[in-house]
């Protein structure tokens, strides 16, 4: 069995029903992975031992009638704290790490009664679009294995895809949910930075990073963030506000909304086949009741210029306490302290790692802080002006999520080619905004991805629109026959 064509509602029914068990899911889960991972390698570890046992444990207690994630598998990113459970955020530095604690969202996805069946693969510290960067090989996008599933969550997006699970979190810095969800056919959504705890979250780029759900379809999507959204004392840049119910009338439609639509995203470097798909969306949007309108967005085209400033040298800061000796790896061969540094991070981190460290420093150094550092912030805040001026008359802006469809294994070698695939998902993490990519189509049977933007914290009018979009199309209905027949 695997859960493509499945949804978390139809699947709680049954284990409520007793048609099938938590442990008898799990299992299934656990197996269908396995015959997918010699294509896929979507997962670092598959935790079946203490899958199985808290399956059995949730089968003892009973299946909860009133919460609907009640013995649902899922998975989580490798840069999730895991207790007792590998957790190497892809790398070889902490291939020996394992946490004494959980982290907040892993918590919350536990309280919410849900099996973890393992951690998925991803580009190293989160850094890069493609998982192909991970210290545990290359992760393949089911749809086509010569493709890359994007990144950095791209282990997450391709278990979902495939139907290994019914749900996976992400985290996303400049794109890292949204990028693999298009990618894959699939919904990610990366909340309003601060609506998601990011205690227990291995840390890239503080202010950039986010934990957000990978799933099937848009409720499903929901129902998942209603779990792991909320304050927490643990995060000082966690949000206090109310959290909503993200499935409250998510099938309200969209009459009566007005959605900009930015001319800057669909300009040069955006596929022939991928701007025709926003613009039918956008079509789609005006007949069920929407206004569309054109609108800009002037400084999102220095987005992954001042974005490679600021994240970089936020992990040059983060990345300073992987030193060989509080944990993590240790070079064998360092005869003196100064050695033990050296060696121990020149073996431990990947060349990507190490690059972005080496820009970080460099741009955080004594006589460049200022012009680099301290203009990329200002850039920063026009980006975030630009969006707060069009959201003013706007509820949504919508653009395609990647300039084009999953690109080849390695294809994109040159590092600034492929920094330049988060350019349409950058801009949405430079301002803190709420950002989701859905299936929009498809160019040479490869998914098209749409991104919906929101208001701060207001990712209930994201999740009406892109479920009345779903509801009119039907590009979330077709599936890789890596994980099954179409």
């Amino acid at each position: 069995m695997n859960f493509l064509g499945k949804d978390i509602a139809s699947i709680h029914e049954s284990l409520v029903k007793g048609d099938v068990t938590a442990e008898e899911l799990t299992k299934e889960a656990i197996q269908n992975t396995k015959n997918n991972e010699k294509d896929i390698n979507a997962f670092i570890t598959i935790d079946e031992e203490n899958a199985i046992k808290r399956a059995q444990e949730i089968d003892k207690r009973g299946i909860n009638p009133d919460n609907v994630l009640s013995g649902i598998p899922v998975a989580m990113k490798d840069n999730m704290l895991t207790k007792g459970v590998l957790t190497s955020a892809g790398s070889k530095m902490l291939s020996n790490f394992k946490p004494i604690i959980n982290g907040t969202a892993v918590n919350k996805m536990l309280d919410a009664d849900t099996v973890s069946i393992g951690k998925t693969n991803m580009d190293e510290f989160a850094m890069g679009s493609s998982t192909e960067t991970s210290y545990y090989g290359d992760t393949n996008n089911p749809w086509n294995l010569d493709k890359v599933p994007g990144g950095s969550s791209g282990g997450s997006a391709a278990s979902v895809a495939a139907g290994d699970v019914l749900a996976a979190l992400g985290s996303d810095t400049g794109g890292s949910i949204r990028q693999p969800a298009a990618f894959n056919g699939i919904v990610g959504m990366k909340p309003t930075y601060g609506r998601v705890s990011r205690w227990g979250l291995i840390a890239f780029a503080s202010s950039f990073d986010q934990i957000g759900p990978l799933t099937n379809n848009v409720y499903d999507n929901a129902l998942v963030l209603n779990a792991i959204a909320g304050h927490d004392e643990h995060d000082l840049t966690s949000s206090d506000k109310e959290v909503p119910d993200f499935t409250k009338d998510i099938d309200a439609g969209v009459k009566g909304m007005k959605i900009g639509l930015p001319k800057e995203y669909l300009g040069e470097g955006v596929s022939e086949d991928v701007r025709n798909s926003i613009q039918a969306a956008a079509d789609k949007y005006r007949e069920m009741g929407a206004t569309v309108e054109e609108v800009s967005l002037p400084h999102s085209k220095y987005g992954v210029a001042a974005y490679y400033i600021i994240a970089p040298s936020e992990a040059s800061s983060n990345l300073q306490r992987f030193d060989g000796i509080r944990y993590g790896y240790r070079s064998e061969a360092a005869k003196n302290l100064e050695q033990l540094y050296v060696k121990s991070r020149s073996e431990g981190f990947g060349d990507e790692v190490k690059r972005r460290i080496m820009l970080g420093t460099y741009s955080l150094s004594a006589g460049f802080f200022d012009a680099y550092f301290k203009k990329a912030a200002e850039v920063r805040t026009l980006i975030t002006k630009d969006f707060q001026n069009v959201f003013q008359d706007y509820d949504l802006i919508l653009t395609p999520t990647t300039p084009t469809t999953a690109f080849g294994k390695d294809e994109n070698k040159d590092p600034l080619t492929m920094y330049m695939n988060d350019v349409l998902t950058i801009p949405v993490n430079m301002a803190g905004l709420p950002g989701m990519s859905l299936p929009a189509g498809f160019s040479n049977e490869l998914p098209i991805g749409m991104q919906l933007i929101g208001k701060p914290f207001d990712e209930t009018t994201m999740y009406k629109a892109a479920y009345a979009f779903e509801q009119n199309t039907d590009f979330h209905n077709q599936y890789p026959k890596i994980g099954g027949d179409k």
